[in-house]
């Protein structure tokens, strides 16, 4: 796969992952909207095959920690949190086991 089209799937994966982290939050999806395509601006000069490979690893990256961890809270009250959290954020309620599974 050609190196322009990995870019190119790491700058729509992060606006896509952007979209759905900041859902209904202007603010914050226009702030990460720009600070992807500042970022992706500031490099698209970029020659070096090796650079290059780093900045989408980095990417990449960026992209499976925001959308692995960053959870959405609103103020609700002067004390007050509501948390938001994405369908894919929930976890199954295990409860804690001293023995480890066994695989079947």
């Amino acid at each position: 796969m050609g190196t322009r089209l990995k870019v190119l799937q790491v700058f729509k994966a992060l606006h896509r992952t952007r979209l759905s982290v900041f859902k209904n939050d202007d603010v914050a999806l226009s702030a990460a909207r720009l600070k992807i395509n500042e970022e992706f601006r500031k490099n698209k000069n970029e020659t070096s095959e090796e650079n290059i490979k780093k900045m989408i690893k980095m990417g990449s990256d960026v992209e499976i920690v925001l959308r692995e961890t960053v959870l959405q809270m609103e103020h609700v009250g002067e004390k007050t949190l509501l948390l938001r959290p994405r369908e894919s954020l929930l976890l199954e309620n295990v409860p804690y086991c001293d023995q480890p599974r066994k695989k079947s």
